[in-house]
Order: C-alpha cells, then sequence, then structure tokens
C-alpha cells in the first residue's frame, strides 16, 4: 500500500484540524473513520450523500489537514483516522470533538422525535407569554454544570 501526501505528525497544525473539522460532512467522515476504523473512499462518498467530486475534496481537506490518512489499496483508497498521530499533537482533541458532535446528533434526533404538546388556542392565550428555550433557539446547550 501506498500513501497519499499527508503531513508528518510534527507538521499537524491545531487551526488547519479544527478547521477540517468545522464541516459537518467532514465531521461525519470522521465520526464514521472512529466507528469502523477502516474505510474505502468509495464506500464513504455513496453513504455521504454529496456529489463524488465533493466527497473527493472533503477527503482531500481532512487528510491534507492530518486528520486522515488515505492508503492506495490496487485501484481503491483506504481511510483511517489517525488517532496515534493526533493524540500525540494534541492529547484529548479528537475524542473531544467526536464526543461532542455525537451528543450533538443525538439531541437533534430526540428533539426532532420528541412528543408535541397539542396546540391549545383556549390554554395558550391564558397562559401569558411563553420564553423561548435558548437551547432551542440558538443550539447552545447549557453547561453541565447548570444543569
Amino acid at each position: 500500500m501506498r500513501l497519499l501526501p499527508q503531513p508528518a505528525t510534527e507538521n499537524i497544525q491545531l487551526t488547519e484540524v479544527l478547521r477540517a473539522l468545522s464541516d459537518p460532512v467532514r465531521l461525519e467522515i470522521a465520526a464514521r473513520l472512529a466507528v469502523a476504523g477502516r474505510m474505502s473512499c468509495t464506500v464513504a462518498g455513496e453513504s455521504l450523500g454529496v456529489h463524488k467530486s465533493t466527497a473527493s475534496h472533503h477527503f482531500r481537506t481532512l487528510r491534507e489537514a492530518g486528520v486522515i490518512s488515505t492508503e492506495r489499496d490496487g485501484r481503491q483508497k483506504v481511510m483511517s483516522l489517525r488517532w496515534d498521530d493526533l493524540e500525540a499533537r494534541f492529547p484529548g482533541l479528537l475524542p473531544a470533538i467526536l464526543t461532542a458532535a455525537s451528543l450533538e446528533t443525538r439531541a437533534a434526533a430526540s428533539a426532532d422525535s420528541g412528543p408535541r404538546e397539542p396546540a391549545n388556542s383556549a390554554n395558550s392565550a391564558d397562559s401569558g407569554p411563553r420564553e423561548p428555550a435558548a437551547s432551542a433557539q440558538s443550539g447552545l446547550r447549557e453547561p453541565a454544570a447548570f444543569r
């Protein structure tokens, strides 16, 4: 197997890693690789719901930032996270980002599928003004210490 160009461990920059993982599609790729370990670009690209060239751009961005390693295996390219390299450079960063992304995904899923209050115009007029929940409106979550 032949490695495609990627930065050496000591050349991985925090700003580039954070920039690469700031895109929801690239964050999803990293999360899937965290679960799968290794994945071909073909399989990963098919399940992303983006055009093939867009998926290639995302893979290249992650590789050039030092988040993933891509190897050629015959005609296929196989990706994996650079856990050890990222842990050596920025201890705890990747697990923290992936955990936060997972929690955010679960919170969004439960908000979408949660029970809804029935609309009752008589009660809503009598109950006075309601304040919107900060987390639902802004996407921000209250720190665990305040819950």
